[in-house]
């Protein structure tokens, strides 16, 4: 049992090789033709910079203005506990982004769509605590929708520029 492991691990990198598979980071792959080359637009709010901030950690700071990535952010926050007397002690905050990448020397349409993710918070706390609460679920949610716009253009192939 244990050698079939050992073979099967050994011969997964010449099947997904065999099947066009190319890793995003490799020579070539799409994070490598994207690192440093995205001009990111984003509205100015706290959303805005969060997700402009978790993006440019994940496709570096534009050095070259070859695409630009064009974000919308929506928050919704929505009461998930009530008490009996009333009171909401835990929250959500819906995210939605929609997203545009473009070739930023003749404005055409390379990708587009939108993502969307939640994170709660818990209000049981001071004021302190709950607004605390509140700016550590929007950060952890702006990171994961930064992720989600990152996997879906990572996914393209063929990049032109």
């Amino acid at each position: 049992m244990s050698s079939f492991n050992r073979r099967f691990l050994l011969a997964l990198p010449l099947a997904l090789a065999a099947c066009g598979f190319t890793p995003v980071y490799a020579p070539g792959g799409t994070g490598a033709a994207l690192q440093g080359k995205v001009t990111i637009v984003a509205p100015k709010s706290e959303e805005g910079y969060l997700i402009l901030r978790n993006l440019e950690e994940r496709l570096g700071r534009a050095q070259a203005n070859v695409y630009r990535l064009t974000l919308a952010p929506v928050l919704e926050r929505q009461g998930q506990a009530i008490t009996e007397a009333g009171e909401i002690t835990r929250f959500s905050i819906i995210g939605r982004v929609s997203y545009e990448l473009k070739l930023a020397s003749d404005d055409s349409l390379l990708a587009s769509g939108t993502v969307q993710d939640f994170a709660g918070y818990s209000a049981t706390g001071s004021t302190v605590e709950t607004l605390a609460a509140e700016s550590d679920a929007l950060d952890r949610l702006m990171s994961s929708l930064a992720d989600r716009v990152t996997a879906r253009i990572y996914t393209l192939a063929d990049l032109p520029g």
